[in-house]
């Protein structure tokens, strides 16, 4: 009788097996047609080594493999991440060497296991500064000798699943580098190129034969569509099957008639601009997901004397002498305006409320992104309290007029009126909107601002300069987000005409906690995340910026689309489970 019920229960197991074997293979590309919108131009290149522009990145990441890839729901990157080859990694104990341990349970689309020698293959080609990748400047020499600016002196495969990368000096930001580069058939591209690396320019929109992802086999209607079909090869899908039969990527002009597109049907999902973010979410028929962007907007205030710009360091690495902003220069002044500033009104009146506000560098969907973290509390008094801390006082007893300096202001002359120029470029109709609300709002502490918006150009020219006062911008971060600031905040980045550190900030203690960060052992995530949470308050402190908002980036499926799950940043992780359902 237990034989019996052994025997039994084996052809129901069987039974079952082959029941869902039949679903699979029934819904194994039944999922439907999947559209989005390109605005942008046509893809440059089908070849993922020379590709440089967004359009061409997105269609062949689809098609190849990265070596390590991002967690999607933390944005870091992880090992066994789907659709990439890292199964883990370790730095050795001096910092300065990476193991990659490849997966080998993964082929491409031929049947022809992924292995070292192919990323070794994108690795020499773009070395030997051959071709015309961007992606040169991850080594610290090419072939030839040419410096080329990056940190990995060596990379090497010892056997057919290990990658060994070697930089000049330990620096965390430079692991982002090894993952720049994405995996090809080295079977397939050694046949077609052989060593001559030139050649992969002379035919950019050649069609891959073999392949690697969700989708394969690329259909190219210049000016209107890139397609690709669904590749049941693919193995590390969210259901065990690639649902979506097809993925196309349809030109349209503008996001005008993206988004006429979108609400008539004839797209599946897309980005959904600000203007339009308050209408779409009350369609009938389409459901959105809210972000904050990889991004956001500040006021940056010149430390340093704007009459006189200087460099942070000298050649020989010391600090140099910049003198002082006769107001901004002391930080109790900077302190004053943030508590004089309403973001949160600047949020709900120029993006209808869709928008975070930021109080440091770090954004919300950062992995070093500290929760705790508050800013400055609209507070009138307290800015005033401040500003007479400072030495700024009302002479006159009229509000109309601003404050002016006192012998015990730092840097100002007695009698100097508390009075600067705040310029944005012109057209940015949202920086022009925070302008005037800036501009409205110290009136009312008795700041004179003298706002205005002017051409781009002019206010790059101005803002690399140094000579400005205070300035209205904005930064949109990479991905992944580097939490390395030292280009913004340190020194080495204040370069007059060229750097990105213009405001002058310089902290030692904020400078020690940048170093540490790139050069703590291992680059343990947790570690650095501290570290990084420690600087972040420090400058939302200091407040070099004044710190504004993110705004939110929308995005919108049909109501249909089943399996749609977007992280920040990561729409599409699980693009293989979508499917359209009319």
């Amino acid at each position: 009788m237990k034989h019996f019920s052994k025997l039994l229960l084996v052809g129901i197991v069987l039974a079952l097996l082959s029941l869902t074997a039949v679903s699979v293979l029934a819904q194994a590309g039944e999922g439907g047609v999947l559209v989005t919108d390109n605005i942008g131009d046509d893809p440059a290149t089908f070849n993922p080594i020379t590709c440089n522009d967004t359009v061409c990145s997105l269609v062949t990441g689809w098609l190849y493999p990265g070596i390590i890839g991002l967690d999607p729901a933390t944005g870091s990157p992880a090992p066994m991440v789907p659709g990439n080859v890292a199964e883990s990694w370790a730095y050795d104990d001096s910092g300065t060497v990476l193991t990659i341990n490849l997966r080998q349970d993964l082929a491409w689309n031929d049947g022809t296991p992924i292995t070292s020698a192919d990323y070794m293959w994108s690795i020499t080609a773009v070395k030997s500064g051959l071709t015309s990748s961007p992606r040169t400047s991850m080594f610290m020499t090419l072939d030839d000798g040419t410096p080329a600016g990056g940190n990995i002196t060596n990379i090497e495969a010892p056997d057919d699943y290990t990658v060994v990368v070697t930089f000049d000096h330990p620096d965390c930001s430079s692991f982002n580098d090894v993952n720049d580069l994405p995996l090809v058939p080295a079977h397939v591209f050694s046949e077609l190129y052989g060593t001559d690396y030139a050649s992969l320019d002379a035919d950019p929109l050649a069609i891959p034969t073999v392949s690697f992802g969700p989708f394969k086999d690329i259909d190219f209607s210049p000016n209107e569509r890139v397609s690709l079909i669904a590749d049941p090869a693919y193995p590390d899908t969210v259901l065990g099957y690639v649902s979506p039969s097809e993925w196309v990527y349809k030109s349209v002009p503008d996001t005008t008639v993206s988004v006429e597109q979108f609400l008539a049907g004839e797209i599946t999902y897309t980005g959904i601009p600000a203007e339009r973010q308050a209408d779409v979410a009350a369609t009938e028929g389409v459901k959105t997901f809210e972000f904050s962007q990889n991004g956001f907007q500040y006021m940056g205030f010149n430390l340093a004397d704007p009459t006189n710009p200087q460099n942070g360091l000298d050649e020989e690495g010391n600090a140099i002498d910049q003198g002082h902003h006769p107001i901004f220069g002391d930080v109790r002044v900077r302190q004053a305006i943030a508590h004089a500033v309403d973001v949160d009104a600047m949020i709900q009146g120029i993006l209808d409320g869709r928008g975070t506000r930021i109080n440091t560098h770090t954004i919300p969907t950062s992995w070093t992104y500290d929760p705790n973290l508050e800013g400055f509390a609209l507070d009138q008094e307290a800015a005033l309290a401040l500003l007479a801390e400072a030495g700024w006082v009302d002479d006159d007893n009229d509000v109309s007029t601003p404050l002016v300096a006192t012998e015990d202001a730092l840097y100002a002359e007695a009698g100097t009126p508390l009075e600067f120029t705040l310029q944005t470029n012109a057209g940015n109709l949202a920086r022009e909107r925070i302008g005037q609300t800036i501009q409205s709002q110290l009136a009312e502490i008795g700041i004179k601002v003298n706002f205005e918006a002017i051409e781009f150009g002019t206010l790059v020219d101005i803002l690399t300069g140094q000579t400005f006062d205070a300035i209205i911008i904005g930064w949109s971060l990479g991905l992944p987000v580097d939490p390395d600031l030292a280009w913004a905040y340190g020194p080495e980045g204040d370069l007059v005409g060229a750097g990105f550190a213009f405001t002058s900030y310089n902290n030692p203690v904020f400078n020690e906690l940048m170093e540490q960060g790139k050069t703590i052992p291992g680059c343990d995530i947790e570690a650095r995340t501290a570290i990084y949470q420690e600087a972040n308050a420090i400058l939302a402190n200091d407040l070099p910026y004044l710190y504004l908002y993110a705004a939110n980036v929308m995005y919108a499926a049909q109501e249909g689309v089943e399996n749609w799950d977007p992280y920040p940043n990561f729409q599409q992780w699980n693009i293989d489970a979508w499917s359209v359902n009319d």
